[in-house]
């Protein structure tokens, strides 16, 4: 009897076990973006992880039709008039400015989207370089912050890319 139930027992945590590595686990973080530099520019930020890559999502409105530049700053603090309280671009690489996965750039080089006539833009990245609370320095984008800016990434600027101010703020946090 004790070796049925010891069989038993040990089958049950086989099947546990494969049960758990075939789900995957996502971890996401919604998050809503503030004006900034008297804008009205708001919008929804997601961040979700599963599987070891983080994908990145933002719906934005009240923009100027036209091309924004979108970066992760490198302090969750949108507490000033003009967001510039979040700091510079995230950089734990100390990596040149540049265009994501193009040669050399910051971890916090999103990109640019456009905003259509009626100031609404989205944009979407997915990457292996991001992790939500892994406390790994170079990947944690938890305690950053999203910044829109007024322009467009140029790309090559160092180290901002000449995107212009800062319209819209949130901190990534729980």
């Amino acid at each position: 009897m004790k070796k049925i139930l010891l069989v038993a027992m040990g089958l049950s945590a086989l099947l546990t076990g494969c049960k758990t590595k075939t789900e995957s686990k996502i971890n996401e973080l919604k998050i809503a973006l503030e004006p900034k530099s008297n804008t009205k520019t708001e919008g929804m930020v997601t961040f979700s992880e599963k599987d070891g890559k983080v994908t990145f999502t933002a719906a934005i409105s009240g923009l100027t039709p036209g091309v924004h530049a979108i970066h992760i700053h490198e302090k969750a603090d949108c507490s000033s008039a003009d967001a510039t309280s979040a700091g510079g671009h995230w950089n734990p690489t100390f990596k040149k400015h540049g265009k994501w996965g193009q040669g050399e750039y910051h971890k916090g080089d999103i990109g640019n989207f456009t905003a259509d006539a009626k100031g609404n833009g989205k944009i979407s990245l997915t990457t292996d370089e991001w992790c939500i609370g892994c406390g790994d320095a170079t990947k944690d984008v938890l305690g950053k912050a999203i910044i829109v800016h007024q322009g467009a990434d140029d790309f090559v600027t160092q180290p901002t890319g000449n995107a212009g101010g800062r319209v819209a703020c949130t901190a990534i946090i729980r």
